[in-house]
């Protein structure tokens, strides 16, 4: 099986993969019912969850029925128990960027807020735009979700300024990365041009820099006031276990 789905994701184009998914989910969902793994964002309980990874494979990562990876989990987890996102009686503005499956038409159907998605490349995205110069007014928005975009991006910085114009004083954004912890500085080549070898080096062949933990002090520079929040840690080791969470990520939760 883990052959397989390194197939599929190093050959067939997201685009296409996001399509296709919306007809292999619920078959995925009716094969792997269990009781050993539960999805916090559906509640639905499985045998197993699928193997995911562009390059090395990681067992039970993958929801059958939402296809929601660890970090998904651990954002929804995040919203629901600390703040307000689903609760909120005062309607915020959203911007989503390359919104991810699991959430977003669970996101669409709130009516606490004013949802807008944007990307390149996303059949989801309402808005098609460049991260590093968005069509969108200074401080428009209360809640910006940015996730595993950033180390896509040659002109971080730039991308950064522009989550921080676009998000309103006292808004708050959240932009996961795939970090690796075990580097103090944020590593990328521009000279490794073999796909790969990037994929081997970076994650990802379309990845452009390993982000370090100098990510969040990047972040502070451009102006952003950063919680650090290790959350696995909030939450007990028998449900990291059972929702299949990936213990120590941080979530970088950045407020203007």
């Amino acid at each position: 099986m883990k052959k397989i789905f390194k197939f599929i994701l190093n050959t067939i184009p997201r685009p296409i993969l996001i399509r296709l998914s919306i007809v292999v989910r619920p078959i995925l969902a009716f094969l792997l019912k269990g009781n050993t793994f539960t999805d916090p964002i559906d509640g639905k309980s499985f045998r197993m969850f699928l193997p995911y990874g562009y390059g090395n494979q990681r067992n039970n990562v993958l929801s059958p029925s939402t296809l929601s990876l660890e970090r998904h989990r651990l954002l929804w987890l995040y919203l629901q128990n600390e703040t307000d996102f689903f609760t909120s009686n005062t309607k915020k503005k959203v911007l989503h960027f390359a919104p991810e499956q699991e959430f977003y038409k669970r996101f669409k159907k709130q009516t606490n807020i004013d949802y807008t998605t944007t990307d390149l490349l996303s059949p989801l995205a309402d808005v098609k735009a460049d991260i590093c110069n968005l069509p969108f007014e200074d401080n428009a928005y209360d809640i910006i979700f940015c996730n595993h975009v950033l180390e896509h991006i040659p002109d971080d910085t730039k991308a950064m300024q522009e989550l921080y114009r676009v998000l309103k004083p006292g808004g708050m954004g959240i932009f996961q990365i795939p970090q690796d912890l075990s580097r103090a500085t944020t590593f990328s080549d521009d000279t490794i041009v073999d796909q790969k070898e990037r994929a081997k080096i970076f994650g990802q062949y379309d990845h452009v820099r390993v982000y370090g933990r100098d990510y969040f002090e990047k972040l502070r520079s451009i102006g952003f006031k950063v919680v650090e929040e290790d959350y696995t840690n909030k939450i007990s080791p028998e449900l990291v276990e059972k929702y299949c969470l990936a213990k120590g990520e941080i979530i970088p939760v950045c407020f203007k």
